[in-house]
């Protein structure tokens, strides 16, 4: 019955055929495994932990040493696997933080050839022979194949692309999808590919998040601003957007937040409705100055469905490294003190290498905007499920701390003769406070005070009209949105002068007019017709005070 049972968890991955196990060789010399126990019940279902250590002595003697990155905890003590072992935790279905992996690889590498110092680590020449990195995380495939990518990019020089491939060819059943098909975890594989052939350089910067933009932003999303803390074991929320610091440049949304408008939005897009969807010629055409058809402009605006919107934070918010995680969730009432997610996903971008600091030989830019699309980011879990659509697009506008305020950390990778740090291990008899989306899903849930959106907001102007400078208040007291476009107010002053004060490169996606000496610093933008900002002529914007 236990081997039953583990069949069917490890289903998708492969087992080795002679210890009908759930692991893999990637190579000779790096074996990728689900993560042991020798605990019950665990054991009924995971690999056993002794018979993965009678496989590894049978096999290779005491020429193997495990690589953890389990911040929920390892589920045995080091005294099991002889203390030949590796922590380097990071939470589950997400990418490292990227400071973390020159360690991981060099301690891989300082293991394979026995030079540096470490565990079971010794300068002999050829003492490195014959030995084996073996990886694993929880199913031994996300973070197990990000640390074993980044170590054949970086130490063996593979490619990108024979690196994932080799990983799938080897990990996963034939037709079971990707070996690493997280998004984030895959951005990180390119940025290491990126870091190794540019000289290996990462400078490590404190980065402020100005503005978030969303596009086609539908109701009852909530929005948060997340990083990493403790080395990477843990992930704490930095900033969760109100409905104060909400405004709707386009648009509308509707502020009763109902779970029969979601269902409605559901059934329409199965039918063939598409009317949510804007068609990115029209704002193609719109950018480059086209004339549409008469008519066009009208019909678009009729169709469209959400708020453009930005989200303007009333503090600084400034996270601790260059990695950034931006959270969404998608509520909706469900009466009875109840509330339905209908949406959870989440992107993770780094700031550094965004910033082309790679390329730039450690001088990253120091500000920018990352951007991407809905259906590119994370779902639920490492899935591609992230329920109904929250919205279309979002951009998210940083900037690096200048060096006299936070001055950046310079990190290379360990020498050969150099140790490889780790880091803390989780307790391994269990963590569950290392994320804030732990058991994010979608379904009913008891409503709490954090169930107020900050998208629950209409920009339509109440029968009464609303005068210029009113904030627009909805159905269910959405106090402090204030609204701008056709139906609020009809122009919208954004500040003009760059981010860091110094950036005027016509090719910069926060650059515009100059103001001269004297002269108040400030454009204003004309939103009637309604004007979606392209992301690359993105308005400049300073920090709040």
């Amino acid at each position: 019955m236990a081997s039953l049972l583990r069949q069917i968890v490890a289903s998708p991955r492969v087992r080795h055929p002679e210890a009908n196990l759930d692991l893999c060789y990637v190579t000779d010399n790096i074996i990728a495994t689900s993560g042991p126990s020798g605990t019950y019940p665990q054991r009924y279902y995971r690999n056993p932990l002794d018979s993965l250590v009678r496989f590894l002595d049978s096999r290779h003697g005491d020429k193997w040493a495990i690589w953890e990155f389990r911040a929920e905890g390892t589920g045995y003590p080091d005294e099991e696997v002889y203390g030949r072992i590796y922590h380097f935790p990071w939470p589950d279905h997400h990418p490292p933080p990227f400071a973390l992996l020159p360690r991981v690889v060099a301690s891989m590498r300082n293991w394979l050839r026995g030079t540096g110092t470490g565990v079971g680590v010794d300068k002999k020449d050829g003492e490195g022979e014959g030995r084996v990195v073996v990886v694993h995380c929880k199913a031994g495939k996300g973070r197990s194949g990000t640390a074993s990518c980044a170590y054949l990019i970086s130490e063996e020089g593979w490619t990108l692309e024979d690196a994932l491939q080799r990983f799938t060819e080897r990990r996963m059943r034939p037709g079971f999808g990707p070996g690493i098909s997280i998004p984030s975890q895959l951005r990180w594989i390119g940025y290491v590919d990126r870091w190794t052939r540019h000289g290996k350089v990462y400078v490590e910067r404190q980065v402020e998040v100005l503005e978030v933009h969303v596009w086609g932003l539908r109701d009852g999303v909530k929005i948060a601003v997340e990083g990493f803390v403790d080395e990477g074991r843990r992930i704490e929320t930095f900033h969760t957007f109100g409905r104060e610091e909400c405004n709707i440049v386009r648009g509308s949304i509707n502020g009763k937040n109902g779970f029969a408008d979601v269902v409605a939005e559901v059934m329409g897009r199965r039918s063939g409705d598409n009317k949510g969807a804007q068609t990115p010629t029209s704002a193609a055409g719109r950018e480059n100055g086209v004339k549409l058809a008469p008519g066009t402009d009208a019909k678009e605006k009729e169709e469209f469905k959400g708020g453009d919107v930005i989200f303007r934070p009333s503090k600084r918010v400034v996270l601790p490294t260059n990695d950034i995680n931006i959270d969404f969730e998608r509520r909706n009432n469900a009466n009875f003190g109840l509330t339905m997610v209908t949406a959870v996903a989440h992107v993770w971008f780094n700031a550094f290498f965004e910033g082309n600091g790679a390329e730039n030989g450690g001088k990253a830019d120091s500000s920018g905007v990352f951007e991407l699309e809905w259906d590119r980011l994370d779902g639920i879990k490492g899935s591609r499920q992230k329920g109904t659509r929250a919205f279309d697009k979002f951009a998210v506008v940083w900037k690096a701390l200048p060096d006299e305020e936070e001055a950046g950390i310079v990190i290379h990778e360990p020498k050969e003769d150099e140790e490889a740090k780790q880091s803390q291990p989780a307790d391994w008899k269990g963590n569950k406070d290392y994320s804030p989306g732990i058991g994010k899903k979608l379904g009913l849930r008891a409503a709490s005070p954090h169930n107020g959106s900050v998208s629950r907001a209409s920009s339509t102007k109440s029968d009464s009209g609303a005068e210029k400078g009113e904030e627009a208040e909805s159905e269910d007291g959405a106090a402090g949105v204030r609204p701008y476009g056709p139906g609020g107010e009809t122009r919208l002053e954004v500040p003009d002068s760059p981010i860091d004060g110094s950036s005027d490169s016509p090719d910069s996606p926060i650059s515009g007019p100059k103001s001269g000496p004297g002269e108040d610093n400030r454009t204003s933008i004309n939103t009637s017709p309604p004007v979606l900002f392209p992301v690359h002529k993105l308005p400049r914007v300073l920090p709040p005070e």
